[in-house]
């Protein structure tokens, strides 16, 4: 059975769809992609994450771990 991802996140899907568009790197996107994903609903489970980004679990999980220490800010830039 997949893991569920419970994660509160503090931005609308509209700011981080803006954000998204206004991002200059691959790994900003990535992660705003990943929070966009998780806000909007369309994904749901740890695995179906990491599969759809093409990245393991454990980066997704330290991505994850990032933002619920600081939001936004330590994820985009580390």
């Amino acid at each position: 059975m997949a893991r569920q991802l419970i994660l509160v996140i503090a931005e609308s899907a509209q700011s981080l769809e803006k954000q998204l568009k206004n991002s200059r790197t691959a790994s900003q996107k990535e992660r705003l992609q990943m929070l966009w994903w998780l806000k909007t609903g369309q994904i749901t489970q740890h695995k179906t994450l990491a599969e759809r980004l093409g990245r393991d679990g454990s980066t997704v999980t330290r991505w994850l771990q990032k933002y619920r220490q600081g939001g936004l800010s330590p994820i985009r830039f580390t």
